[in-house]
């Protein structure tokens, strides 16, 4: 049976000053506990990106077996003219101006 050693004090593994005993942590390094107790402000947490490959990860980028929707009529997608468009960058006293044509995409 322990005290509960509310007045106890102990020494950073780490760093080597005097903190209060419960204040004291375990320290893990890559998932195994080293087995140096550290004060909460010195200790270095674990970050996941060390564990990458440890976790099998799934994800999946196609379909297996897709049915695409083959009975569309054509889409006409309208940009605006040379006119519609004006763009006026800093410092310059004569706008920028840019167009695109018109595209039609038809599926059969």
């Amino acid at each position: 049976m322990y005290t509960k050693a509310k007045h106890a004090y102990g020494f950073c593994d780490k760093t080597g000053f005097r903190y209060p005993l419960k204040e004291l942590v375990v320290e893990i390094k890559d998932g195994i506990p080293t087995g140096f107790r550290v004060g909460k402000d010195v200790v270095d947490p674990d970050h996941p990106q060390n564990f990458l490959g440890r976790i099998k990860i799934s994800d999946g980028q196609a379909l297996m077996n897709p049915r695409p929707d083959r009975f569309t009529d054509s889409y006409t997608f309208k940009y605006p003219s040379l006119d519609e468009v004006t763009l006026e960058p800093y410092g310059s006293p004569e706008p920028a101006r840019g167009s695109v044509g018109n595209v039609t995409v038809t599926t059969s």
